[in-house]
């Protein structure tokens, strides 16, 4: 590898990341479901000043830990309620997983190897998209991966004894964060990576170097806590967080999220664009590389990437954000790769980033993707633009032998692909998103006259009216919430009309269809505020 750049370079490179990380946060509306569910049970947590029983629509929602939700409303309390802060905290362990990625790579490959790294992870179109939508992967994945690498400085032989003793606790901390942010993959993942490795290596003696009575200790007083009072609270959580939301996802498919075996293949090659020419050597290079130390860490973060794969796709339920947790340790493998490529094989790279950045433009052009809606087209011509362009610029500067230079543009290539086409999602809010129907309906809303999700529930709604809605006819999610606290709904139409000609000021939004249904069975008086593609939002005249 060449040298390092200058300090000066390397906060130059460091500050436009974290602009182009951050800055575009606050420029889409926040959309159903995952971001409409994600920003508002932490508005709920403020709103309540209950930060024990996390809380959808007013609710209980027991799907997830709850750390992702103090968080974000911690954010809220000190910033406001936006779209901005709302998305905050999946930026924020975003960028802390490339900059761990960073001081991993600088540590393990020495030189350059930590933009390397960096660069490949920020690169990767996957990580990019999930750093820049609310979802609970990101942080489950910067505590996975934190706790990965601090077992990896742990291992290493050079590493002094006191010094192996604080990266162990630093791994069972990050394992209880994990715990706390999705969950038992935080726990799970990990101990079945080390114990893989340690078959793997015949190194049976790694697991006396694990430190495990005041690492357990530290992992129970972070995590326990919220599992003992949350279960002392609510009764209906132990069953349902350990056996619905983890054996029955795991073993079935009745969370409606199945997929064949090779589900995650072909999401791992498009998610590490423009890396995937790379992808398959890495992994064998890391598998076959002498490595003469007793610890091997890139074999270790082979491992972990395997058990990661290994197990997502064994479950019966799969997303494609499931596997993000293998791409931090994915990013120092393909470093370690691109250190010792071939000019050759980094003209190629670029090169495949730049004909896949024209094959987009190209089926746009021949209208390919004509079913795409015609306000996203134009965001998809300028991201397909953009990676073409920086793709070729990569090209090129491999071509000249200036190899971190090539890295360092097409991890902009990719990073500028994602961000373009995440803000031309944006351009469709209107149909996925309540924004829209509720700034319209605002100046009739009344905040006192309850207001009614009738057969349609869109989970941003209650986000953008700061308030929760009582559901008409419709469980969506919350069933069996909805079971334990059955006064909060409504099951039945005539029960909701009847309800409706009671109340002296009331809202609602409803199907179009399911509107006009209703006024006509029911004799429904209401004068429409608003109305967007997928429903309407009416009041009592």
């Amino acid at each position: 590898m060449t040298g390092a750049p200058r300090r000066g370079a390397l906060l130059a490179l460091a500050l436009a990341f974290a602009v182009a990380w951050f800055g575009l946060l606050g420029e889409r509306r926040i959309i159903k479901a995952d971001e409409g569910r994600y920003a508002e049970i932490p508005r709920e947590m403020v709103a309540s000043g209950d930060w024990l029983t996390p809380r959808l629509n007013g609710f209980k929602y027991f799907e997830k830990p709850p750390l992702q939700y103090w968080a974000t409303a911690a954010t809220y309390a000190a910033l406001g309620v936006t779209e901005w802060s709302a998305r905050l905290w999946t930026a924020l362990t975003g960028f802390l997983g490339v900059l761990l990625a960073y001081y991993t790579g600088r540590r393990l490959l020495g030189g350059t190897g930590g933009l390397y790294a960096a660069a490949v992870l920020a690169g990767s179109v996957l990580y990019a998209l999930c750093g820049q939508v609310l979802t609970l992967d990101m942080g489950v994945s910067l505590f996975l991966w934190l706790a990965v690498c601090a077992f990896v400085f742990a291992q290493l032989d050079d590493t002094p004894g006191r010094d192996r003793r604080r990266w162990m606790l630093v791994a069972w901390a990050a394992m209880a964060c994990a715990l706390l942010s999705k969950g038992m993959i935080g726990i799970v993942l990990p101990a079945a990576a080390v114990l893989g490795y340690a078959a793997w290596q015949r190194d049976a003696a790694l697991l006396r170097r694990l430190h495990v009575l005041p690492g357990m200790a530290l992992f129970l007083a972070i995590a326990a806590p919220w599992f003992i009072a949350v279960s002392a609270a609510n009764a209906e959580f132990a069953r349902y967080f350990f056996v619905h939301e983890h054996l029955d996802r795991f073993l079935s498919t009745q969370h409606g999220r199945a997929g064949p075996l090779w589900y995650f293949v072909p999401v791992l090659v498009a998610g590490a664009m423009p890396w995937a020419l790379s992808l398959p050597a890495a992994l064998w290079q890391a598998a076959r590389r002498a490595e003469p130390a007793r610890f091997k860490p890139l074999r270790f973060l082979l491992a972990w990437c395997g058990v990661v794969f290994l197990f997502f796709s064994a479950s019966g339920s799969k997303l494609p954000p499931y596997i993000l947790p293998v791409f931090p340790a994915l990013a120092v493998l393909i470093a370690a790769h691109l250190a010792r490529a071939s000019r050759r094989l980094l003209v190629a790279q670029g090169a495949l980033a730049a004909l896949l950045g024209a094959g987009v433009l190209a089926a746009l052009a021949a209208g390919a993707v004509s079913a795409l809606p015609a306000p996203y087209r134009p965001w998809l011509i300028a991201a397909g633009a953009a990676l073409a362009a920086l793709a070729l610029t990569a090209t090129w500067l491999a071509w000249r032998g200036r190899a971190l230079a090539s890295v360092l543009v097409l991890a902009a290539s990719g990073l500028a692909f994602a961000q373009l086409g995440l803000l031309g999602h944006g351009s469709l809010s209107p149909q996925y998103s309540a924004y829209h129907a509720v700034e319209q309906a605002r100046p009739g809303l009344s905040v006192d006259a309850p207001f009614y999700a009738v057969r349609h529930y869109d989970h941003s709604l209650p986000f953008y009216l700061g308030r929760t809605v009582t559901m008409v006819g419709i469980t969506d999610e919350l069933g069996a919430a909805i079971g334990w606290e059955p006064d909060k709904a409504i099951a039945r139409l005539e029960d909701f009309a009847a309800a409706w000609r009671r109340e002296r000021a009331a809202c609602a939004a409803f199907e179009p269809a399911e509107f006009a249904a209703l006024r006509a069975a029911h004799g429904l008086e209401a004068r429409v505020l608003a109305e967007s593609p997928r429903y309407l939002i009416a009041c009592k005249p």
